[in-house]
């Protein structure tokens, strides 16, 4: 975790403007007759095109999560974030500014200001206003800006350079969107102004040697598109434009042009290089260039097929790893297996990104895995800035711990990422509403004969069914969608408790079509069977133990070896039987063996219980005595 200049952060990878708030320019007075080649009165925003957009998001309004252990930690990373002194995160601004600097500073990477963070926390911030009407953290976010912008020179010059700057954007055109602050149109070209005309244009890019060149040069110059080209959609300013395309990462993206298994994509910094797809997903969604749809889908097959371990998360030492069985042997050595809350958040964004550009259910399944083993099974932030940092997935036995410093760049991935939690579980057309996450929720769309209210009822993933209310205001015929996991078999739909014939293939949409009444009921219920999953080709017997979407750890405190597991999925689900508390299994091989360590759901262990995720089924059993 090295600390030479704050780096991780996710782009703030607010849905397409397009599809947030429909916004004029009429109102904003003198701040926004400065904006270039926008009259006064003109419409501002610059949507993306109809013909690129299958599906849509409720971007965070529309949607209440429900008890559960993710709507737990949703408020507990609301309340925590709001709590934080505004003068303590102002303090490095105030203070560089010479003016009054009340406070103290953050600390860790936030010691001298709070770039590594600023922009995520004003989108992050925003975003929870907006799912939840939350009137006191939209004062708290215009409050913050409001302070900060007396900080910045009257040329422009925020202090910023690449990357806390385009986290800034992000957060600038969040607050628009989701905030209703129209008053950073001024600032947000105030800054890229700035920008333009001063920032280093080096744009060298990642290698693996020498060490510093593992996020290019200037580090993660190629991040900055995304955010500038969400600014021009929102203002219609072309200078967001012109900024954004100065930034486009050719010569990393065009690897994936041709092809999902380039030979030379990999020894670069993880987490940045997939963000940096977040920026060509925005350049199709502006452009309309078919080759920057074409580079998001192979990367994302290229990245599910041998970059991922079976939690989603990816990117050992923060690299992606070159092909031969790298990842799986990455588990022998290293413990910083995953940089779970910055990878979250860009899987979370390109995954969305091909979701709405192509309509197809597949892209939910890992923002599902990532729900429940990634950003979802961590250790939450708390204490002052204490937080997780890397997830530990060695073979020889792994621990959640906190992160030795405070608020480094995983306390800016962390808020975007579960402000994020109301924006993955539906999405919507004009006739349809999408079910991709089953996640106890409420939903209401105004559908094709008005508003529509469902309620998901469910305790998945540790229970199979989820119950959906649908409560029109009057009887009305939609469609209403479920995505079929990848990996499920046999997934079934009922309707007011009858069977159905809706067909449920893997990677699909199960599409009930019907005329809906007050109150109707659907079910489905996907099995939630045990199965083997090996780490990479070449290691076909490192293997991890997944039941549904939830990858499953033993614990590793029991004094006894570390016993063989059975060799088929069919004998693994008659070994494993339901044990206590709930979601825990207890291990019975077939020779009445007695094994005192229980398999757990990986986001049920706590800090610093030791685990075991992945095992050599080949090695073992393992006998010290």
């Amino acid at each position: 975790m090295k600390t030479e200049f704050p780096r991780r952060d996710f782009l703030k990878a607010a849905p397409l403007a397009a599809y947030a708030l429909a916004r004029t320019a009429k109102g904003q007075g003198l701040a926004e007759s400065r904006r270039r080649q926008i009259p006064l009165g003109a419409k501002m925003q610059m949507p993306t095109p109809a013909s690129r957009i299958k599906i849509e998001p409720f971007n965070y309004q529309g949607v209440r999560l429900r008890p559960s252990r993710w709507q737990q930690q949703y408020q507990s990373a609301r309340d925590y974030y709001f709590g934080v002194s505004d003068d303590d995160i102002l303090y490095g601004y105030r203070r560089a500014a010479g003016v009054n600097a009340p406070g103290k500073p953050l600390g860790g990477w936030c010691a001298q200001n709070s770039d590594t963070v600023f922009g995520q926390w004003l989108s992050g911030m925003s975003r929870f206003a907006k799912a939840t009407d939350d009137g006191d953290m939209r004062d708290k976010v215009i409050r913050l800006f409001a302070e900060w912008a007396k900080t910045v020179k009257p040329d422009g010059d925020c202090g910023m350079r690449h990357y806390p700057f385009e986290k800034l954007v992000g957060g600038l055109v969040d607050m628009q969107l989701f905030a209703g602050y129209p008053e950073t149109t001024a600032m947000l070209e105030k800054v890229t102004d700035w920008a333009a005309k001063n920032f280093n244009r080096d744009r060298l890019p990642a290698g693996p040697v020498p060490w510093a060149m593992h996020s290019g040069r200037p580090g993660e110059w190629y991040t900055v598109g995304e955010n500038s080209y969400r600014a021009y959609q929102l203002t219609g300013n072309s200078l967001h434009k012109d900024f954004a395309e100065t930034w486009l990462y050719n010569d990393y993206w065009n690897k994936f042009a041709g092809t999902a298994a380039p030979l030379n994509a990999h020894s670069v910094h993880a987490y940045s290089h997939v963000n940096s797809f977040s920026s060509a997903a925005m350049a199709y969604a502006v452009t309309g260039e078919e080759k920057f749809l074409r580079i998001i889908k192979n990367a994302y097959d290229f990245l599910q097929s041998s970059q991922c371990y079976a939690t989603g998360g990816f990117g050992p030492v923060e690299r992606i790893m070159p092909p031969g069985g790298m990842l799986g042997k990455a588990l022998d050595y290293h413990q910083n297996s995953c940089e779970t809350p910055c990878c979250s958040w860009a899987a979370f964004k390109l995954a969305r990104y091909l979701t709405q550009f192509t309509g197809e259910a597949r892209y939910g399944d890992w923002i599902e895995r990532l729900m429940y083993n990634g950003i979802g099974g961590i250790l939450w932030i708390k204490d002052s800035g204490r937080h997780f940092y890397y997830a530990d997935y060695r073979v020889a036995g792994g621990v959640k711990v906190y992160a030795r410093e405070v608020y480094t760049c995983c306390s800016g991935s962390y808020i975007q990422a579960v402000s994020d939690f109301p924006n993955q579980i539906y999405y919507r057309d004009s006739t349809s509403l999408y079910v991709s996450l089953y996640l106890s929720s409420e939903v209401s769309w105004i559908g094709p004969g008005g508003e529509i209210k469902v309620t998901q009822e469910t305790e998945y993933p540790e229970s199979e069914t989820s119950t959906f209310t649908v409560k029109p205001s009057q009887s009305t015929a939609f469609a209403l969608k479920f995505r079929v996991p990848g990996w499920s078999n046999n997934m079934t739909v009922r309707v007011n408790g009858a069977a159905t014939d809706v067909p449920c293939k893997p990677g699909t949409w199960a599409v009930v079509q019907r005329t809906w009444a007050p109150g109707d009921k659907a079910e489905i219920r996907i099995p939630l069977r045990f199965r083997f999953s090996a780490v990479d080709p070449q290691h076909p017997h490192r293997l991890a133990v997944v039941r549904g979407p939830v990858v499953m750890v033993q614990e590793g405190n029991a004094h006894e070896p570390i016993f063989k597991l059975p060799e088929t999925d069919e004998e693994l689900n008659i070994w494993l039987t339901p044990d206590r508390p709930r979601g825990f299994f207890g291990m019975h091989p077939s020779d009445g063996t007695v094994v005192q360590a229980k398999f757990l759901p990986f986001y049920a262990a706590i800090e610093s219980l030791a685990y075991r995720m992945y095992f050599d089924n080949d090695k073992l059993p393992f006998i010290l005595w």
